[in-house]
């Protein structure tokens, strides 16, 4: 299912002019490598809670002792850690789901301590959730909380492909290890049908994944580093955490940036940026990473028009045609048609699960 064959782009104009520009992702073409988009390398659960049973001894003495609020008179509640909001949640859209059933609640202290040491089966990231008494919320466990229920998932697809029998195996032995020691009782959905889930989810993932990015040529001299950092700085791009690139931020708290701009990694090791020289830039976005409330087809293209007129670049796609309204007006066209079949499949870009999918 993978290969180092870059994704396909998506013919918007007809005639290649912008033939490489949105990249069709290429997820049937792979054999051996991760699928990645055509451009440079750029990250609802159901459950319901019910009325647990008393806690056991053994249970209690896993619960840590929780500290209390200073009130008159030395009484109080204990104050529990809020819950768990960020990072990754189970999506039964994109995750193959096992329910755990725990004769009585367990702390997350407890389960902490049989957690499988590496959360992934292959290449496919697993995430493990507990329903939480205080609240009816679910989770992944943490120290100071009680939990009723416990859930584990597996992410069907993502860039890699999608998930194996010998991934979902993997799957299975590990979360199966850790109801073991906890004497809890796993149930895994039919492996048969996991993957026939997880087969059909690549292909959508794979129809459906793009990247949209021209090129900022150099007119004249080269520029040097430090000047492009100057002028994408003046733009509200800031250095990415990987060499080689400046990232737009993006306006939500741990989501990928808007926008990306990519140059050559060497000139990020140069001893002096002044030093470095480089003829070309790639802006680009992710497009099912990006919320569209976010606007980035509207910030790539100001960012592309307001570059090449500060550093005087021409815009063009891979093949050297240059960039023209007309060009981003089809573009702008085409993109909405890729949203919206996103969105019908509940898997709106830029939303969690879409993210996770697209990874």
């Amino acid at each position: 299912m993978s290969s180092n064959s870059l994704t396909l782009y998506l013919a918007i104009l007809g005639g290649g002019v912008l033939a490489a520009v949105v990249a069709h992702g290429a997820w049937t073409a792979r054999k051996a490598a991760a699928r990645q988009p055509k451009r440079a390398t750029l990250e609802p659960m159901d459950g319901s809670a019910h009325t647990s049973g008393a806690a056991s001894h053994s249970d209690l003495d896993n619960i840590p002792t929780q500290p209390m609020d200073e009130r008159p008179g030395g009484a109080g509640k204990p104050s529990l850690p809020p819950v768990k909001r960020t990072g990754p949640r189970l999506d039964a859209l994109v995750d193959a789901i096992a329910t755990i059933t725990i004769d009585s609640p367990m702390s997350g202290d407890h389960l902490l301590l049989h957690v499988p040491t590496t959360r992934r089966a292959g290449s496919k990231p697993m995430l493990i959730e507990g329903l939480r008494t205080d609240c009816g919320e679910w989770e992944q466990p943490q120290a100071g909380v009680i939990y009723s229920e416990l859930q584990a998932g597996v992410l069907l697809a993502n860039r890699t492909g999608g998930l194996n029998e010998i991934e979902y195996s993997e799957f299975v032995q590990k979360i199966q290890a850790m109801a073991d020691a906890l004497g809890a009782s796993p149930e895994f959905p039919d492996m048969l049908d996991v993957v026939a889930r997880a087969k059909e989810l690549d292909a959508f993932a794979g129809a459906h994944d793009a990247q949209l990015a021209l090129r900022l040529h150099a007119r004249g001299s080269a520029w040097s580093l430090g000047y492009v950092t100057q002028q994408a700085s003046r733009h509200g791009f800031l250095p990415g955490a990987l060499p080689g690139r400046l990232v737009l931020p993006s306006h939500e708290e741990g989501a990928p940036p808007i926008l990306t701009l990519h140059f050559d990694a060497q000139a990020a090791f140069a001893e002096d940026q002044e030093q470095a020289t480089l003829r070309e830039l790639v802006l680009a976005f992710d497009v099912p990473q990006t919320a569209v409330d976010q606007q980035p087809f509207k910030a790539w293209c100001a960012a592309g028009e307001a570059l090449s007129m500060s550093m005087d670049a021409v815009m063009a796609d891979d093949q050297g045609h240059p960039f023209t309204t007309a060009a981003f007006a089809a573009i702008e066209g085409e993109l909405g048609k890729l949203y919206e079949a996103l969105a019908a499949r509940d898997l709106a870009a830029g939303a969690a699960s879409t993210r996770r999918l697209f990874s």
